[in-house]
């Protein structure tokens, strides 16, 4: 049963603001634009957009786009995202913040067991690949309502960076190889999948250009009849033929029927600074909450390096129990976000963890889980006018379901992995759920993505990152770096590690620990597991309010692909 979610959530809103972080009485403008996206394709493209007089939320449709071309294992039109705007007061008013969800929707014919076989088991790769797996895309509308709602410049001028690459050719880089590599064999399946990214069936080689005018005519459509150009008409009956010959459950019914939906952001405060971050169907929000809250209760900065370590993983490992067994659409069901957020409910979670022992999470009731893969994308903006944007979009694992649809020009989502296909049962991620994240028609699936905004201390940043489960914690990881003073940059780099309840292992990049620190997290009863690679794609904007300073940080991991980027004058505006 739908119930009514936005009031509960503003006044949970009101409920965080137990002390505010302390107000700036006189905030200088950004002195340049800054952009940090996971492709310098893109970021060039929203530089472009800036420097024609857009400010950053034209900037943010430019590199959305043009992301979705030349970053398509991670994100595109075939997904979803989230959005978090940052708007500066006028005329002395405050700033306030806005969170659009283009999160993807189930299909109307979707149901719980629609994985499952006749004995309820959950059906090898029916919930991953292929058409069966898509859910309805949101990403279209979201450009459309941004452009619109927030934008100066039209939807055709925000694009066309985009077309442009699409039709004169982009260059296939060393991480589109890298991740094409792995689904080769899925993407041979689909003869319009291998069309775009297989010529002649082979993976193109770094350095390679691409041409996809199907992409570059899709993007023409939204520029000229705006969402009804995706979401009705003769593309979407293309749509819907496509996915239904495919084997998927698509109407032109669910097509017409997507929204976006403005959302109230998360707000709460963590040593003066206001956190301002994704609300349900996201649980990154709630989950960064609960873990500052519990590190609320102790003073880090007198603690050895170790003992923070440990109290960080003793946090994740409760918040993401916390997730596994409460979080859903806000839609569909009764999140209990005011419990989840109250610092009285954390203060019990501080008072169950040890600091002289870790915590085994088959003590702390729920269900198992497994490791996760990384995928998703993130850019960052600020404008000389003080509007920043932070998004995160997605078509959830590597190169969606891997099955596109002829003429269009993308590969579709399998966001569809993203409910619980079988509460308990863990999916591509290594998440597991319970009933609130079961299947359900037109139900938004929960996610990790966890766009946030940093403000206080006369300063403001925007970050996020690609990573699945891992989301969360290398969010919390990079923002900690900025509360302890750090750069854009140093955020973006920081090493990482990671606990999500189950399985029950620490898990840490090469190099994020020292040996003795391993030494002395497995003497507290941790088990730590060293990867042989690294994850994610942070990327981070830094705006100095008391200066004016910019500075934009994009992951040192793939530091040959990503651009962080400021630009002189672009986007100043009166």
């Amino acid at each position: 049963m739908r119930l009514p979610s936005r009031g509960v959530v503003r006044i949970v809103m009101l409920l965080l603001v137990v002390a505010p972080a302390a107000a700036q009485d006189v905030v200088v403008p950004p002195r340049q634009a800054a952009i940090a996206s996971a492709n310098a394709q893109a970021t060039d493209a929203g530089l472009e957009v800036l420097a024609a007089g857009g400010n950053a939320f034209d900037a943010a449709v430019a590199v959305s786009a043009a992301l979705g071309l030349v970053e398509p294992e991670s994100s595109g039109l075939g997904g979803g995202g989230f959005m978090l705007l940052h708007l500066p007061g006028e005329d002395g008013a405050p700033p306030r913040q806005v969170f659009i969800d283009a999160r993807e929707r189930a299909p109307a014919a979707a149901h719980r067991d629609m994985y499952l076989d006749a004995e309820g088991r959950v059906r090898p790769e029916a919930s991953t690949n292929g058409a069966l797996a898509a859910a309805i895309p949101g990403l279209p509308a979201g450009l459309v309502h941004l452009s619109e709602r927030y934008g100066r410049l039209p939807l055709s001028a925000s694009l066309a960076p985009a077309i442009r690459l699409a039709r004169e050719g982009w260059t296939f880089g060393s991480k589109n190889h890298a991740m094409l590599g792995a689904r080769r064999e899925v993407l041979a399946r689909s003869p319009a999948a291998a069309a775009l990214f297989l010529p002649d069936g082979q993976v193109p080689e770094a350095g390679t250009v691409l041409r996809n005018p199907d992409y570059a005519r899709t993007l023409e459509l939204l520029a000229e009849h705006g969402a009804d150009g995706f979401y009705r008409g003769d593309y979407a009956r293309r749509l819907v033929a496509g996915v239904r010959a495919g084997g998927g459950i698509w109407s032109e019914e669910d097509l017409a029927d997507y929204r976006v939906v403005e959302r109230e952001p998360l707000v709460f405060d963590y040593r003066g600074y206001r956190l301002v971050t994704a609300p349900p169907p996201s649980s990154g929000g709630i989950a960064l909450a609960a873990i500052f809250n519990i590190l609320s209760g102790y003073a880090l900065d007198t603690l050895s390096d170790t003992a923070r370590i440990h109290l960080n993983v003793e946090a994740m490992r409760r918040a993401y129990r916390d997730r596994a067994l409460y979080l859903g659409d806000p839609d569909f069901v009764q999140v209990p976000v005011a419990m989840l957020l109250d610092r009285n409910y954390a203060a019990g979670l501080r008072a169950g963890i040890n600091l002289e022992r870790a915590t085994p999470s088959e003590l702390l009731p729920g269900i198992e889980s497994r490791p996760e893969r990384p995928e998703t994308t993130h850019f960052s903006i600020v404008d000389g006018h003080g509007n920043a944007v932070a998004v995160t979009q997605t078509v959830n694992l590597t190169f969606g379901n891997a099955f596109a649809v002829e003429g269009t020009g993308f590969v579709l989502n399998n966001q569809m992995d993203d409910f619980s296909v079988k509460p308990g049962t863990p999916n591509a991620f290594g998440l597991i759920g319970a009933e609130a994240n079961a299947i359900e028609s037109g139900k938004r699936p929960l996610s990790s993505m966890t766009p946030t905004f940093l403000i206080g201390e006369g300063r403001f940043a925007a970050i996020g990152t690609p990573g699945g489960s891992r989301i969360i914690t290398m969010v919390l990881l990079g923002l900690q770096d900025l509360i302890d003073g750090g750069s854009a940059q140093s955020a973006a780099d920081r090493p990482r590690y990671h606990h999500q309840y189950q399985p029950d292992v620490v898990s840490a990049e090469p190099g994020a620990f020292t040996a003795g620190q391993v030494a002395a997290l497995e003497a507290l009863g941790h088990r730590v597991s060293e990867r042989e690679s690294t994850w994610g794609n942070m990327q981070v904007v830094t705006w100095d309010q008391a200066t004016g300073e910019v500075e934009a940080g994009s992951d040192v991991r793939w530091k040959s692909v990503g651009k962080g980027a400021t630009s002189e004058g672009a986007a100043i505006y009166r």
